[in-house]
């Protein structure tokens, strides 16, 4: 049963709160603003979000994903391994006391949304002390597809680099998100190392954009761009690449086989759209809950733009009890 197949994600670990009040100053202090208003807490984090997703899509089994990163031993930290159990992720997170657990309060004023980041432990992440440790390990091992947000290659290339390998050795599926343009422009060197080892690839337009113009494409046409993007050299011959670029409410471009399609989007009331931060986690989050069902690459996209018409109808990258997903 192909439910019963891990799949790993690595990721920035954050706990996101969502304030309902008008603007938070940078300089404010988190437990200052846990006693001073209402909040909500989120496992977050990019990644996190997306296991998040798939875990709610497919319901059951439990568990079908494991999710590392790094977490701090505090307050914060224990309210973040609770929500994941209480998401039904398998969380094995490295826990280390130098650095609090990462936090960012989301704040929130009718459509407009500010951020106050710390990432603190999620810069953390220890190969050595985490990953290459014989009971993470083989999780890894069991594990038959992978996900990596392109922000882990800020903390930790050489675990990305461990595991696309072993995905590619084995052939299982290793997929990279390239996550933002400044992955592209300030880690082109630790992303285009491992990019012959990934075998789908997301991004959106502007990420799709600075990626193709920092590797001197010369072009701005994103169907190009797929082509190629798809074309660039791959280690795991039995396995073509996928492309996935998403844009917003346009047709998200995907290559299928040796030709790149378009997928309209599903319709919303621009009057219903509450959130879009997030909607790109919930997208990969869907089209993953597909393709550990070894569903066709048609399915993964409905899946996804599916999960990300959910997640912008809502504050925060929440989602309601079970899925309506046919």
């Amino acid at each position: 049963n192909p439910l019963n197949v891990l799949f790993i994600v690595f990721h920035l670990i954050r706990i996101s709160y969502i304030l309902m009040f008008v603007c938070v100053c940078s300089h404010c202090r988190f437990d200052e603003i846990v006693k001073k208003s209402k909040v909500e807490y989120h496992a977050g984090g990019s990644s996190q979000n997306s296991v998040k997703i798939a875990q709610w899509m497919i319901q059951e089994p439990h568990k079908v994903a494991t999710f590392f990163g790094c977490i701090g031993t505090d307050h914060f930290g224990e309210i973040l391994k609770q929500k994941a159990a209480e998401a039904h992720v398998n969380a094995h997170y490295y826990e280390q006391s130098q650095e609090p657990t990462g936090t960012c309060a989301a704040c929130i004023t009718g459509d407009n949304r500010s951020l106050v980041a710390n990432l603190a432990a999620a810069n953390c992440y220890n190969k050595e002390k985490h990953l290459d440790v014989d009971r993470n390990w083989s999780l890894v091992e069991k594990a038959r597809v992978y996900y990596i947000a392109g922000f882990f290659l800020t903390v930790s290339p050489e675990s990305i680099f461990k595991v696309a390998k072993h995905a590619s050795d084995n052939n299982k599926i290793f997929g990279l998100n390239i996550s933002a343009p400044f992955i592209s422009q300030f880690f082109k060197e630790p992303l285009m190392k491992v990019m012959p080892y990934v075998d789908i690839i997301f991004g959106n337009e502007t990420e799709a954009a600075t990626f193709a113009k920092e590797q001197g494409f010369e072009t701005e046409d994103i169907a190009e761009i797929a082509r190629r993007v798809q074309s660039l050299p791959k280690v795991n011959k039995n396995r073509q690449r996928i492309v996935v670029f998403t844009q917003g409410r346009e047709d998200t471009v995907a290559t299928v086989g040796d030709k790149v399609k378009m997928f309209p989007v599903l319709d919303i009331d621009q009057n219903d759209i509450v959130d879009t931060n997030g909607a790109g986690d919930a997208f990969v989050g869907g089209f993953l809950s597909e393709l550990v069902q070894e569903k066709p690459l048609q399915e993964c996209i409905r899946a996804g733009h599916y999960a990300a018409n959910v997640i912008i109808r809502r504050v925060g990258c929440t989602f309601p009890e079970k899925p309506d997903f046919h």
